[in-house]
């Protein structure tokens, strides 16, 4: 570790891409990096989708603004493996062997739950995912960014799949909703940011729960509800840049998210670390912040999709999503 902080301290940077400060805490996750090792944070593009990511690395190759590491939905990350470096941290032990690829090309760091967000001044709580196609709700409901690119979308349609008769292995029941929605004139294709909930143009948002919970700093009446039935869950993923302009910041990067520390800076964000089961063993976890960020929802009703299911719903959404929806 002494090394790799010298290097990175030698190189001075690290550029971030597509992490907005109110996203999963991240605000004091880059903060805290910066005052421990004394390095700058370069944070671009902060609601650019993962797709983009992986973009502005190919666009960015050789220059010393590209991306050194990246924060990926599933689909994404699952699909662009190449673009990665091979990289195991120190507590690599103690992250499940589910959540991270076998050589380290990629690590999963934290999750949310799917949740709807709605401003109580203007609208009822929906209580079932079929309320939300009632005439109160007219011109409202929002995805956070395009399924096909962003993996908060492409969660929010696996989680609406899974509350309308499908699944994670099963994407078109939520391809079929978000079609009635379009129909009844209820789908807003506006992407939400805290700007537009906080000025009341998106006033319905499927989003990650830490990101609807983090809306009401700017929107008291902001509420945040998650709907009865299967609780979706998806990890982002973390993995360094195999371009990256300043590897020995990436990989220290890595190391920094993956600490007892930042783990349990993700929880006061609302977010569910990777490591949480080490963390409540070791006793840094506060179960009041753990069970505010699932919502209470029992592990034994979350969902997710594997590798092949991701696929599957990626073709699907590919194939029916600009016809059904747009």
């Amino acid at each position: 570790m002494d090394g790799l902080i010298a290097a990175a301290q030698e190189e001075g940077e690290l550029n971030v891409i597509a992490l907005p400060e109110t996203w999963a805490n991240y605000g004091e996750i880059i903060a805290g990096f910066e005052d421990t090792y004394d390095i700058t944070v370069n944070s671009a593009s902060p609601d650019a989708s993962s797709a983009e990511e992986i973009q502005a690395a190919e666009n960015l190759k050789g220059q010393d603004t590209a991306p050194d590491v990246f924060d990926l939905g599933a689909a994404v990350a699952l699909s662009s493996v190449d673009q990665f470096a091979p990289y195991q941290v120190e507590v690599w032990d103690s992250i499940p062997a589910e959540n991270k690829d076998p050589e380290g090309l990629w690590v999963n760091n934290y999750s949310g739950i799917m949740s709807v967000g709605y401003d109580s001044d203007k609208l009822p709580e929906p209580k079932a995912l079929k309320d939300l196609l009632g005439s109160d709700y007219a011109g409202a409901v929002a995805l956070n960014g395009d399924p096909t690119q962003a993996g908060a979308a492409f969660a929010a349609v696996g989680s609406i799949a899974a509350l309308n008769g499908g699944g994670v292995d099963d994407f078109g029941p939520g391809i079929d909703f978000m079609g009635e929605l379009r129909t009844a004139g209820n789908f807003l294709t506006l992407d939400p940011t805290p700007a537009t909930i906080a000025s009341g143009e998106t006033p319905v948002v499927f989003d990650w729960s830490f990101n609807n919970v983090a809306a009401a700093a700017d929107k008291p009446s902001w509420k945040t509800t998650v709907l009865p039935g299967a609780a979706y869950v998806s990890f982002y993923n973390e993995a360094i840049n195999k371009d990256a302009p300043n590897p020995a910041a990436a990989r220290l990067w890595q190391e920094w998210i993956f600490s007892d520390e930042v783990q349990a800076m993700f929880l006061k964000g609302n977010a569910v670390p990777v490591r949480v089961d080490a963390l409540t063993e070791a006793g840094t976890a506060d179960e009041k912040l753990i069970d505010a960020a699932t919502f209470g929802v029992d592990s034994a009703d979350w969902v997710s999709p594997d590798q092949a299911q991701t696929d599957a719903a990626n073709a699907l959404l590919t194939e029916r999503w600009a016809a059904t929806v747009q």
